[in-house]
């Protein structure tokens, strides 16, 4: 072999040397991206209060999540995973509250919330205003608004919020039971009081009878049948209350409704 050919073969080696080291560099990196790609999921949290799903968040979003519970202290939150937003988002009508307004959102815009600051205002700057939105609305609602059994809000991968509330037409009906119920022991205490003079023992009698009564319609404004329970959702307060009014109305019978009315309708989930 000629002075050519051993030139030829070490500039081949070398070429090959620096694919290989180049190779080798190239898999220390894929290996150290993996490393730090493990050590931010092991930095993952779990986290307090009620949550759909197993959701996380790192340090930074767990700390302005607490924060945020506090600040909105009239309104549940419920963290949902990412996997479980698509059956929260059918379902939310079953997610209900003690408190003002249930609010539901992912894990995913908890994160973003606590680094994007364009983002996070732009979030409550919507949960500012649920609050004094929801209190016209009950304004509005008039005595229907004793007829919701809870009142929710969700938000989209866009950043808009949608709104929802549980009507159970069997609340009405309770009512209208216990009222009755009322009336009677109303009666009854009347009639034992003219009657305690002549026979005492008849007055014993009716305030047992009345106390009986007083425990049934106590057990029976905590049954609700899930049956008249209704879904209804919308994308401002003011179409939400609308719905509202239309369900119980329609609960009524005999109301006329128009055909924008009967399209508002179509909105109505009755799954539960």
């Amino acid at each position: 072999m000629g002075v050519n050919g051993i030139n030829q073969s070490a500039y081949v080696n070398s070429i090959a040397s620096a694919e290989y080291q180049s190779a080798k560099s190239y898999g220390t990196k894929d290996e150290k991206v993996k490393k730090q790609q493990t050590a931010a999921e092991e930095k993952l949290n779990n986290v307090s209060g009620r949550t759909i799903g197993s959701p996380k968040l790192s340090d930074k979003a767990l700390k302005y999540y607490e924060q945020l519970k506090k600040k909105y202290s009239n309104m549940e939150f419920v963290l949902v995973s990412p996997d479980k937003k698509a059956e929260v988002e059918r379902n939310k009508g079953m997610y209900a509250s003690s408190k003002e307004l249930l609010v539901l959102i992912d894990s995913d815009k908890i994160e973003r919330m606590a680094e994007d600051e364009e983002y996070r205002k732009k979030y409550e700057g919507i949960l500012n205003n649920a609050t004094s939105q929801m209190q016209l609305m009950k304004q509005n609602l008039g005595a229907n608004a004793s007829k919701v059994s809870s009142f929710g809000m969700t938000f989209d991968d866009h950043g808009n919020a949608s709104f929802f509330a549980v009507v159970d037409k069997s609340l009405a009906k309770q009512r209208e039971r216990i009222a009755a119920k009322k009336e009677e022991n109303a009666a009854a205490k009347k009639q034992a009081a003219k009657q305690a003079e002549k026979k005492q023992a008849e007055e014993k009698a009716a305030q047992r009878r009345m106390e009986a009564a007083r425990e049934e319609e106590s057990g029976e404004a905590q049954r609700l049948d899930k049956t008249n329970k209704v879904t209804v959702t919308a994308s401002s307060w003011d179409e939400l209350r609308r719905m509202i009014d239309q369900v119980v109305e329609s609960d009524m019978g005999g109301i006329m409704m128009t055909e924008a009315e009967r399209s508002v309708g179509r909105n109505f989930d009755f799954s539960l």
